[in-house]
């Protein structure tokens, strides 16, 4: 059984890099599974204060760099609160709408409709702000890999 749990392990942190590029998978939830499953299926032990106190803090950090680095993407090229709702709901919708490309064109198309519905922009701005967030939202995703990458190597450097 030991080799089932730690496939099951192995698969809930596979499902939470997944869930970088399809933001509708929530990522930290399935590394944070599979780390408390380890604890359900071997034992909690390993796990010291100070381990939970460096993961909590990751997570909080994870959420903050998602935020930030989408905001930081649209504000730099121009964008408004608008582009910001609406590069997150294309960056939502869009894998759906077109699979694979979806991830970068929902983005995209969002910031830029909302900056020309909502905020009047020009065609030429609201191509830039568009751009800005899909640089965010790469920016947001190798950041978030880093951290969720340093989250399952402190894992298992504790339980190994």
């Amino acid at each position: 059984m030991t080799t089932v749990y730690w496939i099951i392990i192995a698969i809930m942190f596979i499902i939470g890099f997944v869930g970088l590029m399809y933001p509708v998978i929530p990522s930290i939830l399935f590394i944070l599974g599979g780390i408390l499953l380890y604890g359900v299926f071997f034992s909690f032990e390993p796990f010291s204060w100070v381990f939970w106190t460096i993961q909590v803090l990751l997570v909080v950090l994870l959420f903050f760099a998602d935020y930030v680095a989408n905001m930081i993407g649209v504000k730099k090229y121009g964008g408004s609160k608008a582009g910001i709702w609406g590069s997150t709901i294309g960056l939502i919708v869009g894998p759906f709408v077109i699979p694979i490309f979806g991830i970068l064109v929902g983005p995209f198309v969002g910031a830029i409709l909302a900056e020309l519905i909502f905020k009047k922009k020009d065609f030429i701005s609201a191509l830039k702000i568009g751009m800005g967030s899909v640089i965010g939202f790469i920016s947001s995703v190798l950041t978030k890999s880093i951290i969720q990458a340093f989250m399952v190597g402190y894992f298992l450097l504790t339980v190994l």
